[in-house]
């Protein structure tokens, strides 16, 4: 089902002319999978369904390994995907959204807050904002952000691009106020 796994670290070390330390990093594991459904109107997505769980823990491990944290330290996230342009948006929210969160958010440790999320229908080389915000507090300003992943070759048309992003930061020189990570209480995914 799998065609092709990838996976990116974007680290911001200088914004608006100030050093950032530590830098601010993201990562992005990405995995290009067969559509089973692509090109026609199935009722049932379970397969889907079951491929977003597979996913969720794949990529979730996979982008808190490429930024070499423990999965405790991870402080944001989001999931995205693109489908080639013989499937189906359902086809993305049947990935994303049933049962990716649960693996992702063991990848994490905890994940109190609604994981964030975008889809899209597109060819090969399409782009996608994978959207962002505090893994325990969705409040917390600081984290609301996005980060763009995209595959050359992908998504053909019976091809799904699904991301998921992990941080270990918030935005860099971060000043609109709101909810501080210190103050996060964690309970019910908001504050």
């Amino acid at each position: 089902m799998i065609r092709k796994l990838l996976t990116m670290v974007e680290e911001t070390h200088r914004e608006a002319d100030q050093d950032i330390k530590p830098p601010t990093r993201k990562a992005a594991a990405i995995a290009v999978i067969a559509n089973p459904f692509a090109g026609r109107h199935v009722a049932d997505l379970e397969e889907l369904i079951a491929a977003g769980e597979m996913l969720g823990s794949l990529l979730g491990e996979r982008a808190v390994r490429a930024l070499g944290i423990a999965p405790g330290a991870a402080e944001s996230y989001g999931k995205a995907a693109i489908v080639g342009e013989d499937g189906e948006l359902e086809h993305a929210a049947a990935i994303l959204h049933p049962k990716l969160g649960a693996p992702l958010r063991r990848a994490v440790e905890k994940g109190a807050a609604l994981v964030p999320s975008a889809k899209k229908r597109g060819g090969m080389g399409t782009a996608i904002d994978v959207p962002l915000g505090h893994k325990d507090a969705a409040f917390v300003r600081s984290h609301f952000d996005a980060m763009e992943v995209r595959v050359p070759d992908a998504p053909r048309r019976d091809e799904i691009v699904v991301a998921v992003v992990v941080t270990d930061s918030g935005r860099p020189l971060p000043r609109i106020g709101g909810l501080q990570v210190s103050d996060i209480e964690g309970k019910d995914g908001l504050r």
